[in-house]
């Protein structure tokens, strides 16, 4: 079968039409990531595979509690994005003792956590533009309880759903 240049031309144009949809896709909208680490154990497994929504939280804000992916702060020394769940807000305060969080005065009902945590952390307030976040797997998560606050302005995205492996998929709400 021969392929005339105009059928040869559409071919291309149509793959390269594709491919920026693709990069627009993954650079704006949605981005799919790999959880290499057990810090978010139970709630996300390592190797664990899975979808970050990157517009509404522009719009709409974060939310505590969200699985979030954001850059991590300079002072934790890290280079690769992390996947931890937003626990405190710009203003809001934050301590951990007897084994729970509290933000604002009030305990976190957390039926997403394994164990009790077994570490102590100081009543703070969140200052502007940081956030306060932890691992699902709080003893053993190099989190905010380690090295601060993240900046807000450093998220990516929200985590949508766990895609793979399939007996673990799930939706994020």
């Amino acid at each position: 079968m021969k392929i005339n240049k105009q059928e040869f031309k559409e071919w291309v144009i149509t793959i390269l039409i594709a491919l920026v949809l693709v990069i627009i896709i993954r650079t704006f909208i949605l981005d799919s990531r790999v959880v290499p680490t057990p810090s978010m154990v139970p709630t996300i497994q390592p190797w664990d595979r899975l979808f970050v929504e990157k517009v509404t939280h522009r719009f709409k804000g974060l939310a505590r509690g969200e699985v979030i992916v954001f850059a991590p702060p300079e002072q934790s020394h890290l280079k690769d994005d992390l996947i931890k769940r937003l626990i405190a807000l710009p203003g809001d305060t934050v301590e951990i003792r007897a084994g729970k969080v509290y933000v604002n005065d009030e305990p976190l009902v957390e039926p997403y956590l394994a164990e009790p945590i077994q570490y102590e952390y100081p009543l703070v307030k969140v200052p502007e533009g940081k956030i306060f976040v932890l691992g699902d797997n709080r003893n053993r998560s190099y989190d905010s309880h380690e090295w601060g606050y993240a900046d807000l302005d450093s998220v990516k995205g929200k985590a949508l759903f766990t895609y793979w492996p399939l007996e673990r998929m799930k939706y994020w709400k």
